[in-house]
């Protein structure tokens, strides 16, 4: 019997993604087809489907109690964007104890649980990719092949503020790149360039 290829991990092995902290998380499109816009002289100009990616993200904070967005940024075929996650429980509060409806009040404390960050990002996708076919359908914005989103997504765990703020400046600088960037079709793409997370 043919053994059927290994899938590579695209989570970090062991490593709890309901932990407390700041994730930098990229998503290609599917074929790196460019469906959100373009980049013109170094600046990213969006069309109406990367303002609709753009405002799903935006979105997420009213979604998952605890998330906070730090820097982002649309891109013709990509998204990077910083997450931080359970946020409130990051002052050593009890992660089990918290805000969660559960139907009348019974006088018991309200529990919910730390939000995952495949959870996030598997809603974000779930979410933009339903917008994108209504777009597609009301619209006439360009069709995708099978699906928006590449499986799965890139991410990296920010471990210190030095970390933070070079992925901040590597985000506010994406577009002005766009012509080596390793997920241009048109430049060949330089791999490599970007940081690297768990995945690339």
């Amino acid at each position: 019997m043919e053994e059927r290829p290994r899938r590579r991990r695209t989570r970090l092995a062991g490593y709890d993604y309901r932990s407390p902290g700041a994730y930098f998380v990229t998503l290609v499109t599917q074929g790196r087809a460019c469906l959100f816009g373009e980049v013109d002289e170094g600046v990213m100009v969006t069309n109406a489907a990367g303002r609709m990616v753009e405002e799903w993200w935006l979105s997420l904070p009213g979604k998952f109690a605890g998330a906070l967005l730090d820097a982002f940024v649309v891109m013709p075929n990509h998204f990077h964007g910083l997450l931080v996650l359970n946020a409130d429980f990051s002052v050593g509060a009890d992660p089990r104890v918290g805000p969660e409806k559960s139907g009348a009040h019974t006088g018991a404390p309200l529990r919910r649980k730390p939000t995952s960050l495949p959870e996030v990002m598997s809603w974000f996708k779930t979410m933009t990719t339903n917008a994108y076919i209504r777009g597609v359908r009301d619209e006439g914005w360009p069709r995708f092949e099978g699906r928006l989103w590449q499986r799965s997504y890139h991410d990296r765990i920010v471990r210190n503020e030095t970390e933070l703020d070079r992925l901040r400046a590597y985000i506010a600088t994406n577009p002005l790149r766009w012509h080596l960037d390793r997920e241009n079709p048109a430049a060949g793409g330089e791999r490599g360039a970007a940081p690297r997370g768990t995945e690339t």
